[in-house]
């Protein structure tokens, strides 16, 4: 096999990325090259419009972050060299954590299981079976590509495991740089160089295991982190366009799948425009009433931004004292049982009105060793750490008020709240 020199890549972000030959061989696979051609943010786009980065440079400055963070690790020079059991497989578990996102990113991860194979991290599993990335991985080992999505998928015992799954992986960082800076917004600014210059290689107090931590002199910086997740959130990934976006794209697969015009399976591979293209084919060969309106109403409001209009809206503060049942935050068939009920009143096709209330219970993750100024290593945990990082006393107010429950109809309707509430709430604390 002829080896390839590294390349140079200029990014907008991080200016100069270097790959290594293998990264290489990686990216001139199919499999990594159709990440080009998924968007990072879905249909973001539709609201800020330099929101069209995708998957292929998002992942390129991952690998890029976590060459660096190894080589500020290695210049540390305090790590045993078990600590480094599985190094040479970090940076392309980096490269290759995204390569089974679907089309349009995470919006299908949010249908019921039955209706997609699986998350992407797991998903991902059927890219490793590609000759294609085989091939590409083989200097690594025969096992390389077993062990690289265990570290994808957080199923690793890899010491340095958590830069690439954790609460400390570099993915966030970049994702929340990139995110802001092609959406135009200041939300994301993250303290990259600082978070970076902070890591250490620590042993677990109470395991005796090495992980990748932070040095307490970097805690500032991950709390910049964790607010800029918690702004980006609020004010991009669910704004309230976006949403709207991203339902009625769900709805459009849901119904096909129900109606048989695609398989769960089919979902895996396509790019964006490929799988709207293959659904719309196929629903307008359809004669059916649902094919129909995918064809003839939801796919063109889709591409010509004529998106669901909201009818009610309703934030944390709105929902004090009462509890939205578990099977109203999913896609599950009760909360359709719902909305298709809400849409025969409102004078509305089946599938017409939907309920949205998002959700991320780890948006504020923390579980990683802190190496305090006097050398002594803690758990920083949800718990957080008296008079270090007291964040996680406030997580679940900060959450709650970057949630908001919404109604949408695909055309202008009002839904009054009880209406709503009665049916997918109860009273907090009852069972």
């Amino acid at each position: 096999m002829t080896t390839r020199p590294h390349k140079i890549v200029r990014d907008p972000l991080w200016e100069t990325i270097r790959l290594d030959a293998t990264a290489v061989r990686i990216i001139d696979t199919p499999e990594f090259q159709r990440l080009r051609y998924i968007r990072q943010l879905g249909f973001t786009h539709l609201v800020y419009p330099g929101a069209t980065h995708t998957r292929f440079d998002h992942a390129l400055g991952v690998y890029h972050l976590t060459v660096t963070a190894l080589a500020r690790l290695r210049e540390l020079g305090s790590a045993p060299p078990e600590a480094w059991e599985g190094e040479e497989l970090v940076p392309y578990a980096a490269l290759l954590h995204d390569i089974g996102h679907y089309a349009f990113s995470h919006a299908l991860e949010e249908l019921e299981t039955d209706s997609v194979p699986a998350r992407h991290e797991d998903v991902a599993e059927r890219f490793f079976q590609s000759s294609g990335l085989r091939d590409a991985l083989a200097p690594l080992g025969l096992t390389a590509p077993d062990r690289i999505h265990e570290l994808i998928s957080g199923t690793s015992e890899i010491p340095l495991r958590g830069l690439v799954s954790g609460s400390l992986d570099l993915d966030k960082m970049e994702y929340l740089r990139r995110d802001a800076r092609f959406c135009g917004v200041p939300y994301g600014e993250v303290d990259t160089s600082r978070l970076l210059e902070g890591l250490q290689i620590l042993r677990d107090p109470d395991t005796d295991r090495f992980e990748v931590g932070v040095h307490e002199k970097a805690i500032a910086a991950l709390e910049s982190l964790m607010f800029a997740k918690y702004q980006m959130f609020r004010n991009v990934y669910w704004h309230h366009a976006v949403r709207a976006a991203t339902a009625l794209y769900k709805r459009i697969v849901e119904d096909a799948l129900r109606d048989g015009l695609v398989t769960p399976d089919e979902l895996v591979g396509p790019t964006d425009e490929e799988l709207l293209y293959q659904i719309g084919r196929r629903a307008f060969e359809d004669d059916g009433e649902v094919a129909e309106r995918i064809a003839m109403r939801w796919l063109p409001a889709l591409r010509r931004r004529k998106l669901p209009k909201r009818a009610l809206e309703l934030t944390g503060a709105d929902l004090a004292g009462r509890q939205v049942e578990d099977w109203a935050v999913g896609d599950s068939p009760w909360k359709r049982a719902v909305e298709d009920d809400l849409a025969s009143e409102l004078g509305l096709e089946p599938g017409e009105v939907v309920i949205d209330f998002p959700a991320k219970p780890a948006m504020f993750q923390l579980d990683l060793l802190v190496e305090r100024r006097d050398g002594m290593v803690q758990r920083l945990d949800m718990e957080g750490l008296e008079g270090l990082l007291d964040l996680p006393r406030v997580a679940q107010e900060l959450y709650s008020t970057a949630r908001v429950l919404r109604v949408f109809t695909f055309e202008r309707r009002e839904v009054s709240a009880d209406s709503v509430l009665e049916r997918i709430t109860r009273p907090a604390g009852s069972v």
